[in-house]
């Protein structure tokens, strides 16, 4: 660590908060305003129930107006230290409200050595050390400016991010190929099935096609999931939530969210294809499909379904499971829905061994992660 020099984060970045925007004037339509809710692990969310704007005229929008690159946390709730994300160029324009934090290189800095410093281990922990607040824990912008880190000169804090940045854009790749993939098996569905659907198709209820293995959920309080190595991914009923020591499931499932986020802003259902080891929360429905429908069918057509009209709760959106499965659907013959099986499974084949890959180099990055960090590993 020859040359390298110990700060404070508020002595290399810019620390900085939003503005206290009027709840009540939030719009539709308008820029989108990045706030708590918005901030998950990793991603900013834009989910129909979280998305908010301002279309009011405002006089400090430069003032509040977050830039590419920007690293946001979030200073509330259960997650926090956790919940942090970078700002994309797609993601703009932006502004920034109140107890989200926005963390902005200075000379001394790189914004992508920043970036790896703030999404390491060593943040998690430290933040959890300061936090305040028991039923809900906060940060302030004073505690987070307490984090040290430890510089080398630009050039290496370049080199450091280069590596890693290299494995990150390797695992960007993956999720673009799967995107990809994803719209393949959904055009060639609506092609197959909605465009030429035929007169004589039955329509029957959702519960003919999938087993629900729901009375299998159990959720863990967050006190318990600290507790625990991370080894099995933890979902919820939108995203992977944290990682625990044990699992539930074993095998290819289809996620639906129960209540919390259920649809996106168009209607359709919140919907996780997920395999191998892992566990659920109660806050999600846990499906296969049967009758014809293997599951990545089934969540090709579920991704194509509404399901707005069976949303209950104005507070807290819930799908109940007795709703779900009165669901009517088109049931295409068996003959040409086992041809479209055939077809689809090498792609989501693909799916998976990319998505197995990401999880793999994202391993190697957080190896490497602290090590690059600390001068342990020399360039």
């Amino acid at each position: 660590m020859t040359n390298w020099k110990i700060y404070k984060l508020s002595e290399v970045a810019i620390i900085s908060t939003g503005f206290p925007f009027a709840g009540e004037k939030y719009a539709k339509e308008g820029i989108r305003v990045v706030r708590g809710d918005n901030v998950t692990i990793g991603a900013l969310r834009w989910d129909n129930d979280k998305l908010k704007c301002w279309n009011e005229p405002f006089v400090r929008a430069n003032e509040f107006s977050l830039m590419n690159g920007d690293i946001v946390v979030g200073m509330d709730g259960s997650r926090v230290g956790l919940n942090r994300a970078q700002v994309k160029e797609t993601d703009l324009p932006l502004l920034l409200a109140q107890r989200v934090a926005c963390i902005r290189h200075n000379e001394k800095t790189t914004q992508d050595f920043l970036y790896y410093q703030i999404f390491s281990e060593r943040f998690v922990k430290y933040i959890k050390q300061v936090q305040t607040g028991t039923s809900i824990p906060h940060v302030s912008l004073k505690q987070i400016g307490g984090f040290e880190i430890s510089l080398p000169s630009l050039e290496e804090q370049r080199r450091i991010a280069g590596i890693l940045g290299a494995i990150d854009d390797k695992i960007e790749n993956n999720r673009r190929i799967n995107a990809n993939l994803e719209l393949q098996a959904q055009a060639l569905y609506k092609q197959w099935f909605v465009d030429n659907r035929k007169d004589d198709w039955e329509e029957k209820p959702l519960s003919e096609i999938i087993n629900i293995y729901d009375s299998q959920r159990k959720p863990l309080s967050g006190q318990q999931r600290e507790k625990m190595d991370k080894v099995y991914p933890y979902f919820g009923a939108a995203s992977l939530m944290d990682y625990v020591d044990d699992y539930l499931f074993d095998g290819i499932y289809l996620l639906l969210g129960e209540d919390g986020t259920v649809v996106d802003e168009l209607g359709f259902p919140i919907l996780q294809y997920v395999w191998g080891k892992f566990w659920v929360n109660n806050h999600a429905h846990i499906l296969t499909g049967k009758n014809g429908f293997s599951t990545e069918t089934l969540y090709i057509l579920l991704k194509q379904t509404s399901v707005k009209s069976i949303v209950t709760g104005a507070v807290q959106p819930k799908i109940s499971q007795a709703n779900l499965k009165n669901i009517l659907v088109t049931i295409p013959p068996k003959q040409q829905l086992s041809k479209y099986n055939e077809v689809i499974e090498p792609l989501f084949r693909t799916i998976r061994k990319n998505n197995d890959e990401s999880s793999r180099l994202a391993t190697l990055r957080d190896t490497l992660l602290p090590k690059l960090m600390n001068g342990e590993i020399k360039l």
